[in-house]
């Protein structure tokens, strides 16, 4: 069995040697007749390169893919992805929150037959409160307006087979939800349940901006319910309208004075307001079409640093 170890990694240069370790230890008592391990460097600003460059010398196993700039995590792990040449593909994040050593487990449910394990976290360790609850609110926010099943408490965090990474990989657009694109292929896939540690060094990557935009490409990537809410408003706002309107009528017929330019005003910003929300969900919608429309590669690899390791695309 040839294995690929896809690590995505920013900033990692406090991590990055405890990852190789225990990730080379794990494999060391596996039945593998080999492995790569490729890590992709995304635009980092430390030394997260330059420690790559001395894994890749010492071990011709791994192969290093450094991007020209910060393209982000999702396609940074796209790059990996397309790269990766394993009969079996395992993801992981490079901050080890998610044990490498419970890659032996998840193997054992791929040889039944399953083309997909994701880790479902059932405990976070080294997190604030408001990340955990932001966090659960997402996930079943997601679920309910994507049409299909995302598991909650999911991440990247996976082993997936090769028919299932070339069918992902057939995937083109710009914005990635990688977790929900997973889903979307189909086949079969588990959910293995597993206590999430805290980060091995260094700080989150996922600031709560970040985290808000990558919430927006997962909701707007695999649903349209945003833009029927855009029409819901619309025809609330319309009726809204009209019973106001009633309101003014009645009131001239009963001779009576409609009173002040505060409701007028309170009027004119909820309609203004209900029409800056609809156009801005449509705006949201036509900016990705606008993007893909363009047709620009996801990511631009400066340099790949390959060793000789025994290749397969079975």
């Amino acid at each position: 069995m040839f294995l690929s170890i896809v690590v995505p990694c920013f900033n990692e240069e406090e991590g990055i040697h405890e990852l190789y370790r225990r990730i080379t230890s794990v494999c060391a008592g596996m039945d593998l007749s080999s492995y790569e391990l490729v890590l992709i460097n995304d635009g980092s600003s430390d030394k997260t390169w330059s420690y790559m460059r001395a894994l890749h010398e010492a071990d011709n196993r791994i192969i290093c893919i450094n991007l020209s700039r910060n393209f982000g995590h999702q396609l940074a792990l796209t790059a990996g992805l397309k790269i990766a040449s394993g009969q079996r593909i395992f993801i992981i994040d490079a901050d080890l929150q998610d044990p490498p050593e419970l890659l032996p487990a998840m193997m054992v449910r791929l040889d039944a037959g399953v083309d997909v394990v994701y880790g479902q976290r059932i405990k976070r360790e080294g997190e604030t409160l408001f990340k955990k609850k932001s966090a659960s609110l997402f996930y079943r926010l997601l679920d309910r307006l994507v049409d299909i099943d995302i598991p909650v408490d999911t991440g990247d965090f996976r082993l997936i087979s090769r028919r299932a990474v070339n069918a992902l990989n057939c995937m083109p657009e710009n914005h990635r939800f990688i977790r929900g694109m997973v889903t979307w292929i189909g086949m079969r896939q588990e959910a293995f349940p597993y206590e999430r540690a805290a980060r091995f060094a260094g700080t989150t990557k996922y600031p709560f901006v970040k985290m808000l935009k990558f919430a927006f490409d997962a909701i707007t990537g695999f649903s349209v319910k945003p833009l029927r809410f855009a029409s819901y408003l619309g025809v609330g706002a319309a009726l809204l309208s009209v019973f106001l309107g009633a309101y003014v009528l009645y009131a001239w017929c009963e001779g009576q004075t409609v009173p002040g330019w505060t409701s007028l005003a309170v009027i004119m910003l909820l309609m203004g307001s209900c029409q800056l929300i609809v156009l801005g969900i449509m705006g949201e919608y036509v900016g990705r079409l606008y993007i893909e429309g363009k047709s620009r590669p996801l990511y631009v690899i400066q340099e790949v640093l390959a060793g000789s390791s025994k290749r397969s695309d079975t």
